[in-house]
């Protein structure tokens, strides 16, 4: 069983292919593509339209919560697996989608707006979301200096930072954590079991070079990913979060 999987309730990885020009959206285009995924993979049986939000190939979700998902927007091509044995099981369907972009949807390296690479845990807790992450994690003196006033409770404490990996500022990573509390739960003391997630990005800006493969470009994401996880996240920010639930 990978790190991954026993670090939070849920976890999964996405890759997310934005593109300049808007995307090809006839019915034959739109079914041939999706065809062919479904060749690769099967079991992703399940094809519906979204509305504004494009459409979706996806597979029953299994009883151990894994599934495969992909989707197509006017300006974006996604691919995605909940619950992983492992994260390198995602690396086909990935490829397959960006293998399958430049001839079927017609996207080249140059109308590339940005490749992201995330990876997501989610955390079930029934409890105020915002007060759990800012013990969990702590905080600069000043914050530390708001969260003792007498009588109040912390309602939005969703940390974010964005880093440039590069001095042209077109390779980035992103940690974003986000609750679900409310002030209405918060007043009533009363919360439901909800998930807190974390999201981590790296993101590549900005046109390729024509020589460039979006598969390789892919690759050297998920390379610095897993090693910037390694690094920083996974000790510093997952294993708090699960230990402060754990407490409670």
């Amino acid at each position: 069983m990978h790190e991954y999987s026993m670090l939070s309730d849920d976890y999964f990885t996405n890759l997310n292919l934005c593109t300049e020009m808007t995307l090809p959206s006839s019915r034959d285009t739109v079914l041939s593509f999706f065809e062919r995924v479904q060749k690769s993979f099967p079991s992703m049986r399940n094809f519906y339209n979204r509305g504004e939000g494009g459409f979706i190939l996806e597979e029953d979700k299994e009883e151990v919560g894994q599934q495969r998902w992909m989707s197509l927007e006017s300006q974006r091509v996604c691919s995605g697996y909940f619950n992983p044995k492992d994260p390198d099981d995602c690396l086909t369907q990935h490829q397959l989608m960006l293998e399958l972009v430049p001839y079927m949807l017609s996207v080249s390296p140059l109308d590339c707006e940005a490749l992201d690479y995330i990876v997501g845990f989610d955390f079930s807790y029934r409890g105020n979301h915002d007060a759990l992450v800012a013990e969990a994690l702590g905080s600069n003196q000043a914050i530390d200096s708001l969260l003792q006033i007498p009588g109040s409770q912390a309602l939005n404490y969703e940390p974010s930072i964005t880093l440039s990996l590069d001095d042209s500022c077109r390779c980035q990573a992103r940690l974003q954590i986000e609750t679900r509390t409310n002030a209405y739960q918060v007043r009533r003391d009363d919360y439901p079991d909800e998930q807190i997630s974390v999201f981590f990005t790296l993101r590549q800006y900005g046109s390729l070079s024509a020589d460039t493969k979006l598969e390789d470009t892919m690759l050297d994401l998920k390379a610095r990913s897993d090693q910037l996880m390694k690094d920083y996240v996974i000790d510093q920010v997952l294993r708090p979060l699960a230990q402060a639930i754990s407490t409670k």
